[in-house]
Parts: structure tokens; sequence; C-alpha cells
């Protein structure tokens, strides 16, 4: 149980003006997919942790946001999580930066985090109308980058994913989120190129 202050001073952090996507709506969805594939878990509570806090800290130009909010989750969760689930909790929160499990993991807790990063993904697969909600909230978060050097910053960034082998790292969600995804990232990208 994370304390309701807690809750309270995140909920405070994740309304702060810049933020579009990266809101409370953006942690109450991936709650609800948590709470579908929580038993998958094997340590579920710093998994938890991690959820609330992976976007605690967000400023669009700034280029340490995951790692500024592991280290508001490891004060944060100071006398109420044991050393090692707060450990675990930053781990998570840090692997959001490049959407990768990290190094040196118990084959546990590599699973843990491999789902926790797709449920983090997990817009990418939405209905297109979401999707494309998606989009244009990101594009006003980044309204201080010139439309060229945003479409082509996006448009990387988008090709990055859709290039992957595997867009999700579990069989659980690449199963429920892949196909759409995919349709949504080439969509995507091809909203991005200069109207010939």
């Amino acid at each position: 149980m994370i304390p309701p202050p807690l809750i309270d001073a995140l909920r405070t952090r994740y309304s702060e003006p810049q933020r579009h996507y990266h809101s409370w709506d953006h942690i109450e969805a991936l709650l609800r997919h948590y709470r579908r594939w929580e038993a998958h878990f094997h340590r579920p509570v710093p998994v938890l942790w991690a959820l609330y806090w992976h976007d605690a800290i967000y400023d669009p130009q700034a280029k340490d946001n995951e790692e500024q909010s592991a280290i508001l989750l490891e004060h944060d969760a100071q006398g109420h999580l044991p050393a090692d689930d707060i450990a675990f909790a930053a781990a998570i929160v840090c692997a959001t930066t490049a959407h990768k499990v990290p190094d040196g993991l118990s084959a546990e807790d590599a699973a843990d985090a491999a789902l926790f990063l797709d449920l983090d993904l997990s817009i990418l697969g939405t209905p297109v109308q979401v999707y494309d909600r998606y989009e244009t909230d990101i594009r006003k978060e980044y309204a201080f980058v010139p439309e060229v050097a945003f479409c082509a910053g996006r448009g990387a960034i988008l090709k990055g994913f859709l290039a992957r082998e595997r867009l999700y790292l579990t069989d659980l969600a690449h199963a429920e989120w892949d196909a759409p995804a995919r349709a949504n990232l080439k969509r995507a990208i091809a909203a991005l190129q200069p109207s010939q």
C-alpha cells in the first residue's frame, strides 16, 4: 500500500502544465493493465511503486527525467519498502529510458521488468482514436521544437520501435498489442512525412 500523502504529491506532479500525455491519465491507464496482469508479476509491490513514479519528474527539455524520477522514488520509498525492493523499483524506472531490461537481474526480476516496460508501451497498441490523441499530446509537450525538427526526431523514434523484431518483450503483451501497434506506428510515421 502506498501512503495516500505520497499519492497526493504524485498527483500534483502529474498535473504540471507541461504534461499532456505524461499525466495522471497515463498512470491510471497503466494501473488498469497492471491490475489485469498483476498475477503475472513475481514482485508486484516494487513494480507498482515503479509504475507510480516512472514519470514523476518530467521536463520535455531535460535528458535525465527517468534518473531523476528514480531518485525521487528512492527518497519517497524510504521507510515504506525494503531496500532491495526500492533498488528494484528504481532500476525499472531507469529502464524506461531505453525500454530495455537491465542487465544483472534475476530471471524473475527480468520478467517483471519486461512486463512493466510492455505496459509502458501499451499506448502504441490502442485503438486509432486513442493513439492519435497520444501523438497530439506528445506534440503539445514538445511545442518548443520547430515542426520540421519535431517530425524528423519523432519519425526516427517511431521508426526505431517499428524496426524492432519484438516490439513487446513478453508473449502476453506481444499477443495483445503487437499488430495494432505496428499499424499505428506505420500510420504515424506516414503522417510525419513532408507533404509532396
